[in-house]
Parts: structure tokens; sequence; C-alpha cells
């Protein structure tokens, strides 16, 4: 099983207004987060996954429930908070496709979770995801860092910083955390937009080399149309051009990534710490095209609708692997 920790909320979609009723603005309200998309993401791909975040228990905390039992995502590890309320962000997709968000909810639950309410991990669990705004919102931000630190040794880490200043405007903030974390990260997924935020003026793959300095062996910089570069510690650095697609939008598609790097390494035996140094550079072409064909698919969807095995296999003209 892999836990992915994280923010939970629900993703309100701006509707264009109808010219009869031009005051009357549509929403189309979906279920998400980054980490709560690479959960429903696993558990599609056919990897078992579970959450751990701060969630209410008004109406709409318990639609996120209902929404994770029906994708088969374990729901043992959410941590139910009474006086917490439900984050909502409001998102609007320019006409490129890219999504832009506003969040709601400073006293939303998944900003909530304390130390002391995390349930103890039992064997089950392979791996650990951290990523998003969940990095830098107290107290949630130190209560997983403790998780993660404490795992780091056993567990594999992996992260995607997932910048959103919205949430958290101070770079000073976003930089020590995501530094913090990826000290004890084994594999970081990070997109160019992110570290340009980030490092403004700086070579983005040379901060994705930094990355490598600590227990990462594995780093995915993702840059849109112009494809993914990987950075290896024992086999340097590729890129691989992006699938030729027609786009409707981007939003999921780095958490599809994300899902899919973790799929591939939890169904070829990889999915510890250890095990990543006998990766070679067929392997991870392999994980990369898989990725990369994963995300494809959903930014050929609208919304953040990630694919299922099969979906992917179809595409793909393969038949589904035995797992």
């Amino acid at each position: 099983m892999f836990l992915v920790c994280g923010e939970a909320l629900f993703d309100l979609f701006v509707e264009p207004a109808h010219s009869e009723l031009p005051r009357q603005v549509g929403f189309k309200a979906i279920a998400g987060g980054s980490p709560f998309n690479v959960a429903v993401g696993l558990s599609r791909l056919g990897v078992d996954s579970a959450l751990l975040t701060g969630i209410s228990t008004d109406f709409l905390g318990l639609q996120l429930r209902q929404v994770l039992e029906d994708e088969g995502v374990s729901t043992r590890y959410l941590v139910p908070l009474d006086a917490a309320t439900t984050t909502l962000s409001l998102v609007a997709v320019d006409a490129q496709g890219v999504p832009h968000y506003s969040f709601y909810g400073h006293s939303g639950a998944d900003r909530q979770l304390r130390p002391e309410q995390v349930p103890a991990l039992d064997g089950e669990v392979r791996g650990i995801h951290v990523g998003s705004y969940s990095l830098v919102v107290q107290p949630t931000a130190d209560t997983l860092y403790g998780v993660v630190e404490k795992a780091s040794q056993e567990l594999l880490i992996t992260l995607d910083p997932n910048v959103r200043l919205n949430v958290e405007p101070d770079l000073d903030v976003w930089r020590e955390r995501i530094g913090a974390f990826a000290r004890h990260a084994h594999l970081v997924k990070v997109s160019e937009e992110d570290l340009e935020l980030l490092y403004p003026g700086e070579d983005p793959a040379a901060m994705a080399e930094r990355f490598l300095q600590h227990q990462c062996r594995l780093v995915f910089l993702t840059r849109g149309e112009n494809g993914v570069t990987v950075f290896s510690r024992a086999h340097g650095s590729w890129s691989r051009p992006a699938n030729a697609i027609t786009m409707v939008d981007t939003v999921g598609a780095g958490d599809t990534f994300q899902a899919a790097l973790i799929t591939y390494l939890a169904e070829q035996g990889f999915d510890r710490p250890a095990a990543l140094d006998g990766l070679d550079k067929s392997h991870l072409e392999q994980m990369l095209a898989f990725a990369q064909a994963a995300a494809a698919l959903t930014c050929q969807r609208r919304g953040p609708d990630l694919p299922r095995r099969h979906e992917l296999a179809a595409s793909a003209g393969q038949p589904e692997p035995v797992v």
C-alpha cells in the first residue's frame, strides 16, 4: 500500500455565463487536491493506496470520504475533525488549457492535522507520497514532516512540491519546507514552472540536480509541451519529448504522472529505497514512457479525470499486465 499525505478538497470549476442569463455563473464541483488525486490515480492504476489527511465531518467532508471509498482508496488514515470545514478551490481554465486556482479554507480540516492525531502506520505501507500546499500550512506541514522523517530510512518517499503561492505567498517558506522534505525523499517529481517560481532566473535543470545531493535517487522534471527530463544519480540525465495529443486541459496531469511513476515502481518491485539502485536505464525509459502516456490521457479529458488501467492499456494497444 502507498500512503499519500496531504490536502483533500473540492475544486469548483467555473463555467461560462450564458448570454441569456449574464449574471448567472455556473460551477462544477469535483473532489480533488493534488494528494487526493494521486491517491485516486494509484487506485485506478491498480495500486493499493490510502490517504492521510484531516477531513471535516461536515457534509462536504462526508462527500470526500465517499468518493475515496467509491474509488477504492483506503480511508483508515483519514482523521475526522469536527470543528473544521472543507477547503474549496476555485478553478478557471484558460484558452491554453492551463488551470488557475484560488483557495478558500483557512480553517480547512486538511490544514489542521496534528502529530498526535496521526494513526500508527501498519506493515502494509510500503511508501509515502507528500506534496502541494500541505508542505507549508501549519500544523499539517510539521505533522507530515514528522511522518516522513521517521519513515524515510525504511519506506520509499516521493515528493511533488506543486507550489501554490495563493495559499502561501512567501517563497522563502516554500523553499525552506521543500528543502526539508527533499532531504528525506528518494524520488522527486517537479515541474519546470514550480522551479521557475521558487528560483527565478536560475537554471531549472541545475536546481533539479541539487535534489540528488541527499537521499534522492531520481528527479523527474516535467516541462509541459517540451516533455520530461529525468535525472538519475546512477545514470545521468536525458530528456524525452512530450506525447503528441490534442490538448483539452492540463488539470490533474502532474498528479497522474506522479501516480504512474509510483505504480511502475510498485509493479516492478522497486518500491523500497534500496531497490531504486537496481533500476537500470531501460527501466527508467519504461517508467518515463508509462507516466507520460498516463498523463497524456488525462490531458485529453476535461478536469482531473485520471485514467484507469484498462484505459491506459487500450490507448497503447496492449493487454493489461498481470500484477
